[in-house]
């Protein structure tokens, strides 16, 4: 039997594939408590009985667009096209990922088809400010508020969740997982050769001792992937984080704190300190190249959301690594929550339905969440089969001040996570602080 973390498709920026039958609050994490206490094992649930769906009339085609193309990511989505499947044994699934930069191509690709009104059948996205900006606002999306009534769902997904999905009354998005965002993954050899230890409560002052010891030792402290911009995005607002702490890096992103906040400085000076430590060919590598670094020993930490762990299973690395919550952020779980979308002029319409009834389902999500790296969006989801890293972050899920990324899409709106790119792109070159800080101000007042 194929081992289910790998992935039995070649990934390309268009794969075609047919199956055969066989700011997210804290009311989140009180919905998911359960999660914490199932048993740790690095296991991967198998899709259950697939959810009784509409049979489509004439549509023998569902074109699905996303930038899941690394091997966790790949093999998670695959699960969620083996639950459509099965209830759909003669419907082609074209796989329409694009990929690069956690989503900027594929974003750009898609925002070329929905103006010349060409929409696949569903689309992923980030809900809160990203949904609405690039999709409900402009009216390229249906509500599946029907859906939610029907299938059940105004009970089954948290309503932190529900609450960023919905806008005037209407749903506009399936959730299927949950991400943390502040996660530092290690290489624990590595660390454990240079007497190096880390706990959740470490801080900012504890990884640069890290690094000097590691610099002395002939090391690269931090895997830097900086041809994929939102990785240093994500880098920045895990910094931003652990000097903000939870409530004022929320009151930030709603306008009630200033980016000429002392806070901000000292961040955005700890976020230039990262590059005396970084790997010398980080412009040549995405995140998933760099993370390669920690998982063979030649770089010791990455900041990276949980995908990097569904990263780690589908290469068969996890054994390598540890994890922690980034520097100075105890207490926080920074949430990325991923979900499809219903187009307005969906193609296949039945098809698209039925997809989202299935990728909404809690079998498919079971199955989806390990290879991912993620937590089922589901609050009733069976959690007896997940592994130990899920275990760790659902746990902290229920307990911790649950808010919104930036580099990720609810923080902000499309406008300023595109200058803050901008931004990213001349500081990753420079490090000059003052530049950084003014562009943040400066996008902040465009949005004014």
């Amino acid at each position: 039997m194929r081992d289910p973390r790998t992935p039995h498709f070649i990934q390309s920026p268009t794969t075609r594939r047919t199956f055969v039958a066989g700011s997210v609050s804290a009311a989140v994490a009180a919905t998911l408590a359960r999660y914490g206490d199932a048993v740790a094992q690095d296991a991967t649930p198998a899709v259950a009985s697939a959810v009784a769906s509409p049979v489509a009339d004439g549509e023998d085609q569902l074109e699905i667009f996303s930038w899941w193309t690394t091997a966790g990511e790949a093999a998670g989505l695959e699960q969620l096209f083996t639950a459509f499947s099965a209830t759909n044994p003669n419907v082609e699934v074209v796989n329409a990922a694009v990929a690069g930069g956690a989503g900027t191509n594929a974003q750009v690709a898609l925002q070329t088809r929905l103006s010349a009104n060409q929409p696949p059948d569903s689309w992923q996205s980030h809900p809160g400010k990203e949904l609405l900006g690039r999709y409900v606002e402009p009216g390229y999306t249906d509500p599946v508020t029907t859906l939610f009534e029907e299938q059940g769902w105004n009970e089954t997904f948290p309503q932190g969740v529900i609450d960023q999905i919905t806008f005037d009354g209407e749903k506009h998005l399936v959730p299927v997982g949950v991400h943390r965002g502040n996660v530092v993954f290690y290489n624990k050899q590595l660390l454990t050769d240079n007497n190096i230890t880390v706990t959740d409560e470490w801080t900012m002052d504890d990884y640069f001792a890290a690094a000097e010891t590691l610099a002395a030792a002939g090391v690269p402290a931090y895997a830097l992937g900086s041809k994929d911009t939102f990785a240093v995005v994500q880098l920045f607002e895990n910094t931003l984080l652990a000097n903000l702490g939870p409530d004022d890096y929320t009151r930030i992103w709603n306008g009630e704190l200033g980016w000429d906040d002392a806070r901000v400085t000292t961040a955005i000076e700890q976020l230039a300190r990262y590059f005396e430590s970084v790997n010398e060919d980080h412009p040549a590598l995405t995140w998933d190249g760099a993370i390669d670094l920690v998982y063979d020993g030649r770089a010791a930490f990455q900041s990276m959301g949980d995908w990097a762990y569904g990263d780690a299973i589908g290469k068969e690395r996890q054994d390598t690594i540890g994890w922690v919550n980034h520097p100075g952020t105890a207490g926080s779980f920074v949430s990325v929550i991923d979900g499809f979308t219903l187009p307005k002029n969906v193609p296949h319409p039945v098809n698209a339905r039925n997809w989202l009834i299935a990728a909404g389902s809690a079998e498919a999500q079971e199955a989806f969440a390990p290879l991912k790296g993620a937590i089922p969006a589901r609050s009733d989801a069976d959690a007896s089969g997940f592994n130990e890293y899920m275990q760790w972050s659902a746990g902290d899920f229920t307990t911790d001040a649950v808010v919104p990324s930036l580099a990720h899409g609810a923080a902000g709106s499309p406008q300023f996570l595109t200058s803050v790119n901008e931004a990213i792109v001349t500081f990753i070159v420079d490090q000059d602080v003052a530049t950084f800080q003014e562009a943040l101000q400066f996008a902040a007042e465009d949005e004014a």
